[in-house]
């Protein structure tokens, strides 16, 4: 099981050059759980996620990684505890899969030590944590998306970070891929325990699966909680602009949202909420 870490912002600022993106948020990711940030496009998630990993500098406010700001932290130091896997990742022209796995070993290597067997072994673990291990020694770019995303995450889980950043995982991916990959992050969560922060875009999907939400609107925080507590008709008008009914998903039992449009809301209207869960 990984370590448990404090994760929080505090009035935090950030964007880019003199716009401001992010605006003012405190927030505190639970522990050993998965939380999903959501919005609409452009309203700051992706930047936040960047702050978060550093990757973005703070323009006010602070990022604090068990109560240290994170801009403090030596760089290979915060790299053995937090990962992030961006959006668009890029891989080296013809690089395989171990190989591109193996570069998250980068922060555990000090100057002039060679590779060792704990480097073999956090590599093959993550490889077979993914499903991937039958194709180590394929091209990267001769994958399909699903599996070059899964190559993605063992690359994340090689660095053997407690906590996982992800700017959405599931971009590009159709619909079976995207269950794999949330099924695949939910399954690391609960049996290493680590600590997973992702930005979806479906809220129907971040509603399944996270154990938290963070709801942002204009760079703004406006709810969080369980998606049970917040997930309401009016949060995703608030949020997303969108008349919507939410009812009970029969399946997992989270909130789902189903938009009502300008047709077809006959359907809606006149849709029955599952018996467990009513309208919200």
């Amino acid at each position: 099981m990984t370590a448990q870490h404090v994760l929080t912002t505090e009035a935090l600022v950030s964007g880019y050059g003199a716009t401001r993106i992010v605006d003012g948020i405190d927030l505190q990711f639970p522990s050993g759980g998965i939380s999903v940030i959501v919005g609409a496009n452009a309203c700051g998630k992706s930047t936040l996620l960047k702050t978060i990993a550093r990757l973005i500098p703070t323009q006010s406010g602070a990022v604090l990684l068990d109560g240290k700001r994170i801009d403090g932290i030596p760089t290979k130091e915060l790299a053995r505890t937090l990962g992030l896997l961006p959006q668009q990742p890029i891989a080296p022209e013809g690089i395989v899969v171990a190989d591109l796995v193996g570069r998250g070993r980068h922060p555990h290597q000090k100057l002039f030590r060679s590779w060792t067997a704990d480097d073999d072994r956090a590599v093959t673990e993550a490889l077979a944590a993914t499903g991937v291990l039958d194709l180590a020694d394929r091209a990267v770019d001769e994958l399909s998306g699903g599996q070059r995303q899964r190559v993605w995450i063992a690359m994340a889980l090689a660095q053997e970070t407690d906590l996982l950043l992800l700017d959405e995982p599931t971009t590009f991916l159709d619909v079976s891929h995207q269950i794999d990959v949330l099924d695949l992050l939910t399954d690391l969560n609960r049996t290493r325990g680590t600590t997973i922060v992702m930005v979806l875009h479906d809220i129907n999907l971040a509603a399944r699966y996270a154990d938290h939400l963070f709801a942002l609107k204009r760079g703004r925080l406006v709810a969080d909680g369980t998606p049970a507590d917040i997930v309401t008709s009016d949060l995703v008008r608030e949020v997303f602009d969108l008349d919507a009914l939410v009812i009970t998903d029969p399946v997992s039992g989270a909130p789902m949202v189903l938009p009502r449009g300008r047709h077809h809301v006959r359907a809606a209207d006149h849709a029955t909420p599952h018996a467990t869960g009513g309208t919200r």
